[in-house]
Parts: structure tokens; sequence; C-alpha cells
């Protein structure tokens, strides 16, 4: 009997041996899997982060961005026309608002939705307009992704800063604007700040931070002058920097824009302030006026419009200078297209007083001769014309002096640029080129003028045959 039950224990041993290994392999694979799912799981997720792109954002049109207009009871009347001039009641209905410190006697169908926030009239001008970020924030319009905001005196290009604000991206914390053309202006206030005259921008992500910190921040900057420059200090207190877009001016300057508007830089106009403080853009008009024939031509090419190009009439040895839906001004002889980029000073400093001939600007200016016979001459915009093709815009002599110049030029009375319509990209207002131009035709006092692209190694210059190396 004892082999027998020796043997029975050994079989049992084995059985139970056989048990638990297949137990201890079972485990053993279910572990593997568990790890094998959980590192295919990790591998997928790394690389969907790393190689997927975030969902693209809708395209930006104007019912995304809310303009937050500041004025007070007093201005208003005065300033409603430039107002009407850029605010359209129907495509703006409900993403622009006017905010005052008091209700007007009677609001008008043509101007913005009117907001009074609380305790408006107690505080001061620069508290309350400083306020307006978190003021606008709680309308709580949907869909939203950019607020900007500006004076009623500032006059606002909008298809342009729809395209302007279409090259970032609205998710993230923004802040974009550009300074003084001042540099007192800019060294008495911030370098790096947005002047509120001029407009700034600001995506919705930030608006929403500044919305809860704003009061917070102007408890402590109650001593800055302006609301721009608390807004601006307590966007810096969040760490967010100043993204510079040169076409939003302050217009921190005097008298007559011409060498400003004849000039512009190679960018996307955005606004112009101060509208009250210069001479009326075009001769022999009012200040609304002039503003309303510029409009005529923004109306229908926005990007295009102050857009400076320079052409050469090899054959009478001309060089015309264009800022496209303004004016046109014609050099007898060759001028260097860098010379031309300069601003003429037709302006007088923004800052009055016994020491304004030490004024500073924030761009390269060249003299304009007093002797008006010195001065290239100078067409402005009469009419536009536009089909499905593309514009002509018309532009007719401006006689001043009694001066005698060069048969050629003393013979044109009337300008004709044609051009196609500007209908740019992101890319190529992330990183413009300027327009090359043809002079196709001289007869009759009529010159025509063709606007086209550049060639890829084509030199903006009166030898147009120069080739890039």
């Amino acid at each position: 009997m004892a082999p027998m039950i020796s043997r029975a224990f050994t079989i049992t041993r084995r059985s139970r041996f056989n048990k638990d290994t297949l137990l201890l392999l079972s485990s053993l694979l279910s572990i593997s899997l568990l790890l094998y799912l959980h590192h295919l799981h990790f591998n997928t997720d790394t690389f969907s982060t790393v190689q997927s792109p975030p969902p693209p954002s809708p395209s930006l049109s104007l019912r995304h961005i809310l303009f937050s207009v500041g004025s007070s009871s007093s201005s208003l009347p005065s300033r409603s026309p430039y107002l009407r001039l850029w605010h359209n009641p129907i495509s703006h209905l409900n993403t622009t608002f006017l905010f005052l410190d008091h209700s007007p006697p009677t609001p008008h169908p043509s101007l913005p939705h009117i907001i009074v926030p609380p305790n408006s009239s107690s505080l001061s001008s620069g508290h309350r307009l400083a306020r307006i970020v978190k003021d606008a924030f709680a309308l709580e319009i949907p869909g939203i992704s950019w607020y900007v905001f500006g004076d009623d005196d500032t006059v606002f290009f909008t298809e342009n800063l729809v395209r302007i604000l279409s090259k970032y991206d609205h998710r993230k914390w923004h802040y974009i604007g550009s300074g003084s053309e001042s540099y007192e202006q800019n060294e008495k206030f911030y370098f790096d700040m947005a002047f509120g005259g001029g407009g700034y921008a600001i995506s919705a992500p930030l608006v929403k931070v500044l919305a809860r910190v704003i009061d917070s921040c102007l408890d402590r900057y109650r001593h800055l002058y302006g609301s721009d420059a608390r807004v601006f200090a307590c966007v810096a207190e969040l760490g967010v920097r100043l993204t510079i877009e040169q076409g939003f001016h302050q217009v921190d300057i005097r008298g007559d824009l011409f060498g400003m508007l004849s000039a512009h830089p190679l960018s996307l106009v955005a606004s112009l302030h101060h509208i009250d403080a210069v001479e009326p853009i075009f001769p022999g008009m009012s200040r609304i006026r002039a503003l309303q024939h510029l409009f005529k031509a923004v109306s229908v090419d926005p990007a295009r419009i102050l857009q400076q190009t320079v052409c050469y009439d090899l054959a009478n040895s001309l060089t015309v200078s264009i800022s496209w839906g303004y004016a046109l001004q014609v050099y007898q002889g060759n001028q260097l297209l860098p010379e031309l980029l300069s601003l003429q000073r037709t302006f007088r400093p923004w800052k009055r007083g016994k020491n304004v001939s030490s004024t500073r600007y924030m761009f390269n200016t060249r003299e304009f001769p007093k002797d008006p016979c010195k001065r290239p001459v100078v067409f402005f915009l009469h009419t536009v014309a536009a089909d499905t093709a593309g514009v002509w815009t018309n532009y007719t002599r401006n006689n001043f002096g009694n001066c005698s110049r060069a048969n050629a030029i003393e013979k044109l009375k009337v300008i004709s640029v044609y051009s196609m319509y500007q209908d740019i990209d992101i890319e190529q207002i992330k990183a413009p080129r300027r327009d090359c131009c043809d002079i196709s035709s001289s007869f009759d006092g009529n010159m025509n003028i063709q606007m086209r692209k550049c060639g890829v190694d084509e030199l903006i210059a009166m030898w147009r045959n120069i080739k890039v190396a």
C-alpha cells in the first residue's frame, strides 16, 4: 500500500504543480496584455498630440469682432459723423457698442448700440474708459473672437481689420495695436503700449482674464493719464507683450496729413485717429466730406487703400508715386524708391510750445519744399469706377502755384489707374510685397497706369531690366 499512496501523492503534487504553473502563466499573459494595451494607448496619444494639428478655427468675419467705442455725452454730437462713416447698422448691428457716461437725449438709429455702465458718471474718464474692457466682456455676445477698442474720433477700416486679425490665432492671448507717431509721446508713456485712439485688438481669452483682474489693476495705476496706459499696465502684469501692426494710426501729428498718407507703410490700413486735429485730407472739402470721398475707394477695394506703388516713365523721364485711392505725385527725373518711402514733412508736431523744433518721429522723414515749384505735381482722387474685372481710379491735377514744368508734366491733367481687386490671402498679409505698375500711355493730357504684381526678380527702379543676382 505504501508505494500506491506514494504514487498517488506524486500524481496529486504534479497536478497541483501543473495548475499552479498554468495559473502563473495565465496571470503573466494577462499582465503582459494589459501592459501592451497601455503602451499602445500611450503611444497613440503621444502620436496624436505631436502629429495632429489643432482643429482649424472658423473663418474670421465681422460678426466675430466686437467693436467697443469709448465716448461721452459731451463729445458724441460732434464725433457721430465719424462713427457713421465706418459703422454699418446692418453688418455691425450686434457687434458694435458705444460706451457713454450718460444716455444721450435722442439716440440715433444709425449709431451703434449705446451702453451706459453703472456708476459711469462717478468715475474719472481714464478709469471709465479702461473698464470698457470689462463692460464689453460682460455683454456676453456669443461667437466673439476679438474685442477692438477705440475712441469716438477713431475711423476704423473694418474689412482690413478682419484681414489683419486673421493672421493670429484668436484662441491664444494677443494684444495688438501700435504706438504713437511722436517719439516724445512714446517716451512720455510707453514705447510698447498700444495707443487707444489708434485702436487696439485683444483676443477673447485675454479679455476674459482682463475682465476678472482689471479692477485691481486700475487701483494700482490711477496715476496713469489715459485708459490705454492703464489697460497696457494690466496686460503687462499678465505677461503679455504688444504685437505691433503698423496700420493702426494714433495720428499724434497736426496739420496736413498728405506726407503721411502718400507714403503709407506696406501694411493694411486699420484706423485713423485725431481727425479733428488735422486738416481735411482732400483740398476744398470739409473733414467729414473728405473722409467720405476716401471711403468711395475704401468701399471698392479696402485692402489696397493708401498702398504706395512707384512706377517709371522711361520715355519722358518721369517718376510716379501712387497712394491708391488718395493721391498721385509726378516727379521730373529718376527718383529712387527708398527716397520716396520716407514721409514728407507736410505735418507739424503734436506737441505745441517752444521746443517743437526738437520733436522726433518714429519714422523717416524728408523735407517738403516751401517753394511749390520744387515740389512734385499732385493729383488727387476724383472718381472711382469698378466692374467685375477690376477698378479704375481717376486722379485730377491740383494746381498750386504758377510754376514752369517740363513739357511732359505740363500737359498732364488726368491720370487713370487700373488695378485688379486686392484679393489677398493670409500668407500674403504675413509677407506682403509692394506692387509694380506700368505707364501704358500718355496722350491729350491723360496718363494711363496699370498696377500688377511684380515679377519674381523684378526691381522697382527706372531701369527695370536690371535683374537680381
